[in-house]
């Protein structure tokens, strides 16, 4: 199928791009809750275990629930569980409470525990000790107020971990001199059918376990004694005969309750731990249960896809005496709901919900009735997805796979793509990042082990009948998170997982009979010291959490080289001289120090490095780099425009470059002189267009701050994904898109300034945004107000002229206090674009942005559609959800451009049968 919108892009809408979903089989907040009367902390993140062994990390942060890290898993690995421990908080030199670093575990069918270094999201380490598989684990609970010196040395403040196993086993695992090592055994195993299916602490020293034989098991932790066995009793008649202690969760007076495979919400004394109630909340198993930080209610979900709540009438204050009811329930889910998390807040204040069907729930709990739960994003917020415009080529790619479809032109009629090529890596680590050139020659591979390097060579029958496939040898690089290819094919930059930039130079020649070759040598990159003074309690021994490299690209034409991390710092690099293909092609230079590399004549370890120079040319970091200001949240997507108009002469290699004695390693120092704009999307919804040589934001970015923003475009709730390029010599457009939103910003043209029906939008969105983290207020039965007026009548007036009015059209509303900045930048924007047009450009009418006299009928504006088909952006909900969007065209097409849209419905997912409600709708 392909659309032609009203902004003149042809769009392949496609669905025969598979993405198999992966099951979400865990959740964990990084806090169980903030410190008495503080605010929630920055560092909170929730973690998500999916079937396919990957982990997300999300930030919650102001609800906008951004996804900022994937610890990629491999071949049949899964994560069954996770769980958080946080070191004990410690003094600074300067007596402040520096908080502890946090650290996250993970099972999935095997007998150790992972733990996973958060910056480079890599596995730091494995338990040890020899017992069976781990079916559930959990983290003892955290002491407070811990820091009691510069250095706690307290071995009981650091958190251990305690481990059910399959045949029963639960062993302790200690967590202290930052390791994870084997402690002891807490119970052996006595019957083979007792596996530990859940299990959780009820205090620091004891555990409650529930088992697969229909008992909950109580022991002391400190000598492994069992305190009490409860029995659940027998199944059902006509059932099997033992009950699963699915989950087995703590209330915090001291009573627990469970959930079983009979669909059975069970409540316990914590006293004498006896049942007190019994209430039948599903129709099926409960897997994962919920409580609330006071005690007062409970969340249970299971295989009827139902997610009930249950609340105490007397709560927490009467302790166990306090009746539970079943208040209602909801499906949220389209199949079996696995796991539950919880955080209360100050702000934040969620139940997160997960389950078969791939898609996070944030369900309000203190709102809970009053607002709406909200569905967070399913797919991956870096698309799996690539292309070679000059070859019309899609690349997709997920777990160890990669497929290669050919997409027709629009003209050759209804013809669907064809799959050309598929690439199945025998390794076991899941694919994390690919790229293609622009000409469809080359193709790059990077999982967290290795960088592979791929040609692909067109059949006699032309490029729509098959692509042979033929690996490259390539320089070890012990893997990558990022990998990217120039258009032209002749570099390839590799992000590592430490955050380390290398380049690898390719020889390529127009002979399609020649191989291309990687050279041996590897050039590395080195980013600017930034300022990080604050300790976050997820940055590590490896490196700062803030500073990881989260995207990366090239120029068009190679030049430059730019990456950004979660901290919005920008980094580029650009190459001095040109290719000369009579120069070697690898010349070092260990006689001086690399250029750009050791400028500042402080620093503490004024080490020689070497210059690599490729072919005549060497890579040094931008001069004016260091001016880019950092962004305002964490950025989203990285992407250059293409540079338009005739590009300059080069000289035939290097002339007048010559070895002499003095110089035994020659390269010319000239820098690129085209004009390159970086384009930068924030969290927040914020467009950075830089200047790269001059390190600053371009005029049109200047001009057109936030508060001019379109009203639609501020009011998305979902990040931006990615863009597309629709740059020539007559326009220059960039098409944003989200997971269900499309954008098109001519940046050409300036927005229109805001009139009074945009005053105070960012106060308003800001106002009206929920602070629980989830949907927003459920919509009161009201007829809305959709227009005001007044009545205007002058007693002085001996004419009688009096008349209706618009309240709306007669001034700007009162204004608020976080109004003033708004109106700061729209003054200051407003300064600049008066500037701007006394250089040259004109405005015709006096009307905001070039607008035409057709504009004004009568005296008075036209209707809001004809005034909107003058301003500089379009936009569409029509797509939904988006895998990604790729450009599928070159250049040189004589027609409008083209771009292939993939969407993954829900109701497309190739999603296992249902054991419950299969029926139902």
């Amino acid at each position: 199928m392909s659309d032609c919108t009203s902004a003149a892009m042809d769009i392949h809408r496609s669905r025969f791009v598979p993405y198999p979903p992966s099951a979400i089989n865990a959740l964990a907040f990084s806090h169980p809750e903030p410190e008495h009367g503080q605010a929630d902390p920055e560092s909170l993140r929730l973690a998500i275990g999916r079937a396919n062994g990957n982990i997300e990390l999300w930030n919650p942060a102001r609800g906008a629930w951004l996804q900022e890290k994937v610890f990629y898993g491999g071949k049949d690995r899964s994560v069954e569980g996770l769980a958080w421990t946080q070191e004990p908080d410690r003094r600074d030199a300067h007596g402040k409470i520096v908080p502890g670093r946090l650290r996250l575990f993970s099972i999935g069918y095997s007998s150790s525990v992972t733990e996973w270094d958060l910056a480079t999201g890599l596995p730091a380490r494995h338990s040890t000790g020899s017992h069976s598989e781990v079916w559930c684990f959990a983290a003892q609970p955290r002491q407070k107020n811990t820091a009691k010196g510069s250095l706690n040395d307290d071995n009981d403040a650091c958190q251990k971990i305690v481990a059910g196993c399959a045949d029963g086993t639960i062993v302790l695992l200690s967590t202290q001199d930052n390791d994870l090592t084997f402690e002891r055994f807490v119970s052996r195993a006595t019957n083979k059918k007792a596996r530990a299916l859940s299990i959780t602490y009820k205090d620091p020293h004891t555990v409650l376990a529930g088992f697969a034989d229909s008992m909950i098991r109580v022991f002391d932790t400190r000598n492994g004694s069992v305190i009490r066995n409860i029995s659940l009793g027998n199944g059902p008649h006509g059932g099997p005969k033992e009950i699963l202690v699915w989950k087995v969760k703590c209330l915090p007076n001291g009573d627990f309750v469970s959930g079983d495979s009979t669909g059975d919400i069970r409540i316990y004394s914590g006293k004498n731990y006896s049942q007190t109630q019994r209430i039948s909340g599903h129709e099926a198993d409960v897997l994962d249960l919920a409580v609330t930080r006071d005690g007062s209610s409970i969340f249970s979900a299971g295989m009827d896809r139902r997610t009930c709540f249950y609340t105490s009438k007397k709560g927490q204050a009467q302790g166990q005496s306090g009746k539970w009811r079943k208040v209602s329930h909801q499906r949220h889910h389209e199949h079996d709901v696995k796991a539950m998390a919880t955080y209360e807040g100050n702000k934040l204040s969620v139940v997160v919900t997960g389950g078969i069907d791939t898609q996070p729930i944030a369900i309000p709990i203190r709102q809970f009735g009053k607002e709406l739960s909200r569905g967070l994003p399913a797919l991956p917020p870096t698309p799996p997805l690539t292309s070679a415009p000059d070859a019309r080529l899609l690349v997709s790619w997920w777990n160890t796979e990669v497929r290669i479809w050919h997409v027709k032109p629009q003209d050759d009629g209804t013809e669907k793509p064809k799959m050309v090529a598929r690439l199945a890596l025998q390794d076991e680590e899941n694919i994390i990042s690919v790229s293609i050139s622009h000409d469809g020659g080359l193709l790059a591979v990077a999982t967290a082990s290795a960088v592979k390097l791929f040609q692909l060579v067109r059949s006699q029958a032309g490029a729509g009948s098959g692509l042979r496939i033929r690996k490259l040898d390539m320089p070890s690089i012990a893997g990558a998170k990022v990998v990217r290819l120039a258009a032209t094919g002749n570099w390839l930059a590799a992000v590592m997982a430490t955050d380390e930039v290398q380049l690898v130079r390719i020889v390529r020649t127009d002979d399609p009979t020649d191989t291309p070759r990687a050279l041996a040598k590897v050039q590395p990159l080195y980013r600017l010291d930034r300022d990080m003074t604050s300790s976050s309690p997820l940055s590590g021994q490896s490196g700062f959490y803030e500073r990881s490299i989260v995207h990366a690209d090239f120029s068009k034409d190679g030049n430059v080289f730019a990456v950004v991390d979660l901290a919005g710092y920008l980094d580029t690099w650009i190459i001095e001289g040109h290719e000369d293909s009579t120069a070697p092609e690898i010349d070092i230079d260990d006689t001086s120090p690399a250029a750009g590399e050791n400028d500042d004549s402080d620093n503490e370890e004024d080490e020689r490095d070497e210059q690599i120079i490729f072919l005549g040319q060497h890579w040094i970091r931008n001069p004016s780099g260091h001016h880019a200001p950092r962004l305002d949240s964490t950025p989203v997507v990285l992407s250059f425009q293409p540079t338009t108009g005739i590009d300059r002469p080069e000289p035939n290699g290097n002339p007048a470059v010559h070895p002499t004695r003095h110089n035994r390693h020659p390269h010319s120092h000239e820098l690129p002189t085209a004009e390159y704009r970086l384009l930068l999307v924030s969290a927040e919804h914020q467009l950075y267009l830089f200047d790269v040589m001059s390190g600053r934001l371009s005029e049109w970015s200047r001009r057109n701050p936030p508060s001019r923003y379109p009203r639609e475009y501020k009011q998305l709730d979902l990040p931006a994904k990615g863009c597309i390029w629709d740059v020539s010599q007559s326009q220059q457009r960039i098409w944003l898109y989200g997971e269900k939103w499309l954008f098109m910003f001519d940046l050409a043209k300036d927005f229109t300034i805001s009139d009074a029906e945009h005053a105070g939008k960012k106060r308003k969105r800001d106002a009206a945004k929920n602070t629980s983290g989830a949907g927003e207020a459920v919509p009161q039965k009201e007829v809305p107000v959709t227009k005001m007026r007044k009545f205007q009548s002058d007693e002085n007036d001996k004419a009688g002229r009096q008349k209706w009015i618009d309240v709306t059209a007669t001034g700007r509303p009162s204004k608020g206090a976080d109004d003033d900045d708004d109106d700061s930048g729209q003054a200051l924007a407003s300064l600049r674009r008066l500037s701007s047009k006394q250089d040259g450009e004109q405005t015709k009418g006096g009307l905001p942005n070039g607008e035409s006299e057709d504009m004004v009928i009568g005296g008075e504006v036209g209707d809001i559609e004809q005034r909107r088909s003058k301003e500089p952006w379009w936009h569409t909900f029509k797509y939904r959800p988006i895998l990604g969007i790729v450009p599928i065209s070159g250049d040189d097409s004589y027609h409008a451009p083209e771009m292939v849209l993939v969407e993954r419905p829900s109701w497309d997912l190739d999603l296992p049968p249902r054991f419950v409600g299969t029926h139902e709708q």
